[in-house]
């Protein structure tokens, strides 16, 4: 039996099959390199694809070899000089190569394996096992939607659902059923001659000739038959059956005041944009609200969000008065899934953090599946941590990190929206 592997949609010179075999493989390896290669990457840069270095110890698979010992009879090529039971002189030389480099400490040593991730590979990887934690699906009154799904075969539909293996069928079982009866009569009148020859009859026979032109009719019917009929035709039917809409919302909220210079505001931006390309990438039907402020917030767009250089003062509170107007006024939390992140350096008015420990605890967390609050601060923690650590003891649902460079960017942003196990 043959096999036929089509693969005109791969790439030139690519297997998809042993591809997607190695990234299942080695996932670890490759998920461990996609965390080092985000954090050396650039604001512009987070969503690209990566050429990746991977060990060569940690690729390595067992193999068989023939063990010390014993008797073996091989045969190798090309000699003219030695017989069995010859002693062959060791080389001189001490077995000193001629190579280039230095010699390294363990007298072997093998590069590693680079493999170069395609840019969908390495969103996959980078944000593989995360998740919007408590996410559920909210019935929307007024709004249906409907998912296309298929409802078996019908005999009418456009031509382009045709379904010829099952219309094939239908016209073999159709051929064989018309002309089984015909067949058989054609048999029955083959026999009967037959007899009739064996019992002396001649060939020319009028009675001979009859039934050989019965057996012309019936053979002219059973050749008639189409080979397919409009009858034949089946067709793929599709229906659409509603489903259950899930409609989610992030606020993201970024201190731009005076306190936050410029690097620590390129920190919050990095965290921002992981979160961007991840709720991109993951939900389909996801609206994000951007928030900026300093002594005012303010809604701006994803361009003012990211690029704006605007900055003042410090009044946290703002913020979250002004996210706690927009969700009363455009994503009732019985239709929607809310989830806010923010990102600060928790320099704020000692009595401002105590009105924003109020406002979450008593204002917005009722509303919230979720809250992440992101600390950019290498300095001791001032008074809107503590305040909310105050929240977090009241709302399970809300949670807090502390980001001191780069590299911690990544691995706070994990431990944030990790898939977490469905709970009783």
């Amino acid at each position: 039996m043959s096999h036929f592997i089509d693969r005109r949609l791969n790439g030139k010179n690519k297997s998809t099959v042993n591809r997607q075999r190695f990234l299942k493989r080695y996932k670890t390896q490759l998920k461990r390199a996609v965390a080092d290669a985000v954090n050396k990457r650039s604001i512009t840069d987070t969503d690209s694809g990566e050429r990746i270095g991977i060990p060569s110890r940690d690729i390595s698979e067992p193999v068989f070899q023939h063990g010390k010992g014993g008797t073996r009879d091989m045969v190798h090529p090309g000699n003219q000089e030695f017989m069995t039971g010859d002693r062959i002189r060791r080389p001189e030389g001490g077995g000193q190569g001629s190579g280039q480099g230095n010699a390294s400490k363990d007298g072997s040593g093998e590069d590693d394996f680079v493999f170069d991730l395609s840019r969908e590979e390495f969103m996959d990887l980078l944000f593989d096992d995360l998740e919007l934690p408590n996410l559920v699906r909210n019935q929307l009154i007024g709004i249906t939607e409907f998912k296309t799904v298929r409802a078996g075969y019908s005999t009418q539909g456009a031509p382009s659902n045709i379904d010829v293996v099952r219309s094939l069928k239908g016209a073999i079982a159709r051929r064989m059923a018309l002309g089984a009866p015909l067949r058989a009569r054609v048999r029955d009148l083959e026999a009967e001659i037959e007899q009739l020859l064996l019992s002396g009859v001649a060939e020319g026979d009028n009675t001979v000739c009859a039934l050989r032109e019965e057996i012309d009719r019936l053979k002219t019917r059973i050749a008639a038959l189409p080979f397919i009929d409009t009858f034949d035709l089946r067709y793929q039917s599709y229906t659409k059956l509603p489903e259950p809409t899930s409609k989610a919302v992030m606020v993201c909220i970024m201190d731009v005041s005076g306190s936050m210079d410029q690097v620590r505001k390129n920190l919050a931006k990095r965290f921002f944009i992981l979160l961007y390309l991840f709720l991109q990438r993951n939900y389909d039907k996801i609206e994000v609200v951007f928030i900026r402020h300093h002594t005012i917030a303010q809604e701006v767009n994803e361009e003012e969000f990211f690029y704006s250089r605007e900055t003042g003062g410090t009044v946290v509170s703002s913020a979250l008065n002004l996210t706690y107007d927009i969700l009363k006024e455009r994503y009732d939390p019985a239709a929607w899934n809310i989830y806010a992140a923010q990102a600060s350096d928790g320099d704020n008015w000692d009595s401002d953090s105590n009105v924003c420990r109020d406002i979450l605890i008593d204002r917005l967390m009722p509303l919230m599946r979720y809250y992440a609050y992101v600390e950019i601060t290498p300095r001791q923690h001032q008074s809107l941590w503590y305040a909310y650590q105050e929240a977090m003891a009241v709302h399970r649902h809300f949670a807090m990190q502390e980001i001191d460079g780069a590299e911690d960017i990544y691995p706070v942003f994990r431990e944030l929206f990790k898939r977490q196990e469905a709970q009783d």
